[in-house]
């Protein structure tokens, strides 16, 4: 079944939530929601994104709002907690919002911040999470090679997990992959996945070691667990800073995965500074449950965005149906 574009207006609601620490440059996040025969799901695009880019988002909402999925496998999630580009005496406050927690993506090479930053963060989390604990760094194809290259022996020390998206383009993955093959560093894809028109030519090409998976980019639940059986790499399901309801869908495709070796990037909702409903998916005990999340009407109404977003919102979503 697929809904028309007047079904998924009569029920749109566009909010704006705001984030405790401003990540990925903003300091809202804002979001349109639609409630399906299946519940409530996301249409969450960053606003900078294009017409078509966008569309696979639109359809990722569909499908979780709309399309039946397969039999879950599990009915809870390990989560990572995220580490945004912050100074480290604001280290410990942010990890505290992840509770039980084994696992942090920290995020490096942020406009304006110098490798001297990186270092220290990554160092005050290792210090507060001990030797037992998982690190990640993610640079956001924010290095040339030469810089990672420089970056990675600089954080080697720390006992890294894996390098996300440490260069934009698959090139330059396949010769930092190269160069620093003897630090036993693994190296994951993420915007080589959901930003290209080819998600399976990084893993195809040999640039990455595992894949950073994210359901609403790749349109959906049902064309990311194709991807990753076609890709035939290990993955970590991610999100892009839902809402809640957006969580939810990336619980769900995690749930769905037979293997999953590592602890998914779905805890983001610890970096808002409100939500959706009166039960956030919140980590407890690094873990996330798989299920459904209701939107509560007084929580829509109270973060409503204001008409001039809402109608560049609703505009937005009738290009991109237009697109489908």
């Amino acid at each position: 079944m697929h809904p028309t574009l007047d079904e998924l207006k009569a029920t749109a609601r566009v909010i704006q939530l705001p984030l405790v620490t401003r990540f990925r440059g903003i300091d809202v996040r804002e979001a349109l929601l639609v409630e399906g025969p299946n519940g409530w799901t996301e249409f969450s695009p960053f606003a900078e994104y294009d017409d078509v880019e966008s569309a696979a988002w639109l359809r990722a909402a569909i499908d979780f709002g709309w399309a039946p999925l397969p039999p879950a496998l599990r009915d809870s999630v390990r989560v990572n907690a995220t580490m945004p580009a912050v100074s480290p005496d604001r280290v410990a406050g942010v990890l505290a919002r992840f509770p039980g927690c084994r696992t942090v993506k920290i995020k490096v090479a942020d406009r304006g911040q110098t490798l001297a930053d990186d270092v220290a963060r990554v160092a005050a989390v290792r210090e507060l999470l001990g030797a037992e604990g998982r690190l990640r760094v993610d640079a956001n194809g924010g290095w040339n090679v030469d810089e990672a290259e420089r970056a990675v022996h600089a954080l080697a020390a720390f006992d890294l997990e894996y390098l996300e998206q440490p260069c934009a383009s698959i090139e330059e993955l396949a010769e930092l992959r190269t160069r620093i093959a003897y630090l036993g560093i693994p190296i994951a894809a993420d915007e080589n996945v959901r930003r290209a028109e080819d998600p399976l030519e990084v893993a195809r090409s040999g640039a990455a070691d595992l894949l950073v998976i994210k359901a609403q980019p790749l349109g959906g639940i049902t064309a990311a667990l194709r991807l990753i059986e076609e890709a035939g790499l290990p993955v970590v399901i991610s999100s892009a800073l839902d809402t809640s309801v957006g969580i939810s869908m990336g619980l769900a495709l995690a749930a769905r995965i037979p293997e999953l070796d590592y602890d998914c990037g779905l805890g983001t909702a610890a970096l808002l500074d409100a939500d959706v409903t009166e039960e956030p998916l919140l980590p407890v005990n690094g873990e996330l449950p798989v299920r459904r999340v209701a939107a509560a009407e007084q929580l829509l109404t109270t973060h409503a965005a204001d008409p001039g977003r809402t109608a560049w919102w609703l505009d937005r979503l009738s290009r991109c149906y237009d697109l489908l």
